[in-house]
């Protein structure tokens, strides 16, 4: 199990550009995303010692349309490797990776996302406390990007947080929803109290994500409902980054999968 797992499942519909060669090896969705995320100096140099960068590339793919008929299963996934660039005090950078994982979504076809699916580690933070630490900072700084949104962008959302096998989520979750409400932001709008889970409610997202690369399957969850700014890769990247953190400020150290879809 990597303790520096990203792996985002996207899951709805998916209409491959009539352009679109899937068979051709520099525009399959592992190729496209390692280009992007190059491009955008996010990729860390598969080397000895190297630095820069935020990930280093895993895996990626896109799923065979007659595998994957119905509206919500997966049609891409990305699995990066967090290098330590990324391990310090900033939020988990999984804006970014969302963002290259949509500008993949859009050099293939049209994507009608009707659910996120994510798996993330949590870092280490000490426990919450009363000072806006530099990380917090930049969530809030961050949420700038989404200000001002057309108000009727704006989602109802249900998130079910998945601990697997270690229930330290459970007992996280008031503390971790009481702690987002004291931010002013206008990124997610979360209601005051999480409800105990329970991961079939993520068992129609399929193929769902592996349990050896964390503690699966899915058995300690709670479930979170709030309102989104707009039901986008952005916004999503900056809400699960938001909830990590909250996560690691409660006591949570362990990777969780996290199901994101509409109401």
């Amino acid at each position: 199990m990597g303790e520096d797992t990203m792996l985002a499942a996207l899951h709805g519909e998916l209409a491959v550009h009539p352009w679109h060669d899937p068979e051709t090896d520099a525009s399959d969705a592992y190729s496209l995303f390692f280009a992007r995320s190059s491009a955008m100096a996010w990729l860390t140099d598969a080397a000895p010692d190297a630095h820069g960068g935020l990930w280093g590339m895993n895996d990626a793919g896109q799923d065979d349309e007659a595998d994957s008929p119905g509206p919500m299963t997966r049609k891409l996934w990305f699995q990066v490797s967090l290098t330590g660039s990324a391990a310090a005090e900033r939020p988990l950078p999984t804006q970014p990776f969302l963002s290259c994982a949509g500008d993949v979504a859009a050099r293939i076809g049209v994507l009608n996302l009707r659910a996120l699916q994510i798996l993330v580690p949590v870092p280490i933070r000490a426990e919450a406390g009363g000072t806006v630490t530099p990380t917090v900072l930049s969530l809030l700084q961050e949420a700038g990007w989404l200000a001002d949104t057309d108000s009727r962008l704006a989602r109802r959302v249900q998130v079910i947080l998945d601990g697997g096998q270690v229930p330290s989520i459970v007992d996280a979750a008031p503390g971790m929803l009481a702690w987002m409400r004291t931010f002013e932001q206008g990124v997610f709008s979360c209601d005051p109290t999480p409800a105990r889970g329970d991961a079939d409610e993520a068992a129609g997202l399929v193929p769902g994500i592996a349990d050896h690369l964390w503690n699966g399957p899915g058995h300690h969850c709670v479930t979170v409902h709030g309102t989104l700014a707009e039901w986008s890769l952005d916004a999503l990247g900056w809400l699960i980054a938001f909830l990590a953190e909250a996560g690691a400020q409660h006591g949570v150290r362990d990777p969780l999968v996290l199901t994101v879809r509409t109401l």
